[in-house]
């Protein structure tokens, strides 16, 4: 058995986190190389020292200074410091595989490197697809790449399709298959009145019933932006046209996704709202390894609720359709503008329908400059920066 060098990028998040349980489950087979983290430093020390990682990468100086403080003795890994080490770092001819999950655009660059560099990816990092997608699949396939998706829905439907073991960037739908069925919570606010919606706190807004995630990630929940992200995602990593996609509200959060079959079979992937599960498959595929998951009690369940999202309580997963539906670059404008708002927001400097409101006004805006489509990294970026910059002014004047 070969072992796999395994590089966590964003290994202090929830997703880091759980990666680093399910491989110390797997002494055998899996092995940490990397390690990387933003903002904290402390917590990055403590998982390095656990873990033998060889290699931490930080934001600055500053942040090397801190880990060094923080470092509790024995064998100090080696420190790179910068954007230029972290996708350095994801292309390291040490590793085997790459845990993407650095949230927002500023994880585009390593995730892209190591695709470069032919490696496992294990995308959990929505901007890959969402903002490059055409740009991220190509450099997949070019490369030699492996491509398994994270996300639980994502990760789910990837479980339900015909790949024979091999887990590759496709260029067309899946033979047979007529529909992809992402599900979604509905979050804290699927039954309030709207008119209460004005007055939402950034804590209600990331006091998810179902998930434990850290507090951008929940707030996208909370507004179905995260849904309309992950229907952008699922077509490019399934090669679907955006019609063949449905999204159907499940609040039960025990059925992460389905796929429909031409013949009316529909395979449907079932499991606890514990993101190990999907993280032990990548890091086993095409083994399946033990993720730590307890059993599955259906009948304790009782019950499984669907129905169709209201889209006029979840407006930013009608504005994803129809970023997707306009190209790449309405898309990019689009995670662009949500994490700009969704910052604002959970500063208090914003209310939460606002949030909608400002990708919406940021999507019109950058439209009526006739936007290209970026093809390139730095193209992408630069759009990025554009949309950033007006979906802050947005958020100052109000409009």
């Amino acid at each position: 058995m070969i072992m796999q060098q395994v590089c966590v990028l964003g290994s202090t998040g929830s997703i880091g986190q759980n990666t680093l349980d399910v491989i110390a489950r797997h002494p055998e087979r899996l092995a940490v190389y990397a390690l990387s983290a933003h903002s904290r430093i402390e917590r990055l020390a403590a998982q390095a020292a656990a873990t033998s990682a060889r290699v931490v990468v930080v934001a600055d100086d500053g942040a090397r200074q801190r880990f060094l403080n923080a470092w509790p003795g024995g064998a100090m890994p080696e420190i790179r410091v910068g954007a230029q080490a972290l996708a350095d770092t994801a292309a390291d001819p040490e590793v085997t595989s790459v845990m993407a999950a650095i949230v927002g655009a500023a994880g585009l660059p390593s995730a892209l490197a190591a695709a470069r560099a032919g490696k496992r990816v294990l995308l959990a990092n929505k901007e890959a697809l969402v903002a490059a997608g055409g740009l991220f699949m190509r450099t997949v396939r070019e490369c030699g790449a492996e491509l398994l998706p994270i996300d639980s829905e994502h990760n789910a439907i990837f479980q339900c399709m015909p790949h024979g073991g091999r887990a590759q960037a496709p260029t067309q739908p899946a033979p047979g298959v007529r529909r992809l069925l992402l599900t979604a919570s509905g979050g804290p606010f699927r039954a309030m009145a709207r008119e209460q919606l004005d007055h939402v706190t950034p804590d209600q807004a990331c006091a998810h019933p179902n998930w434990r995630m850290g507090r951008k990630i929940s707030v996208d929940s909370a507004t179905m932006l995260n849904k309309g992200l992950e229907v952008i995602e699922a077509h490019w990593l399934f090669a679907m046209p955006e019609e063949r996609i449905q999204v159907v509200v499940h609040p039960q959060s025990m059925v992460h996704s389905m796929v429909e079959y031409e013949d009316g079979s529909v395979l449907a992937q079932l499991g606890q709202p514990d993101m190990r599960t999907p993280i032990a498959y990548a890091l086993g595929f095409p083994e399946r390894i033990d993720s730590g998951v307890g059993l599955f009690d259906l009948a304790a369940m009782g019950r499984l609720d669907f129905e169709l999202p209201d889209l006029e309580r979840f407006p930013c997963l009608r504005l994803s359709f129809e970023a997707l539906r306009a190209g790449q670059a309405a898309c990019v404008a689009l995670n662009a503008a949500n994490e700009v708002a969704v910052d604002r927001f959970l500063k208090h400097q914003i209310g939460y329908t606002r949030i909608a409101c400002i990708i919406e006004s940021c999507l019109e805006r950058m439209s009526a400059k006739a936007m290209p489509r970026p093809d390139t990294l730095d193209e992408v970026l630069d759009l990025d920066a554009q949309a950033r910059g007006l979906a802050s002014e947005l958020c100052i004047s109000g409009s």
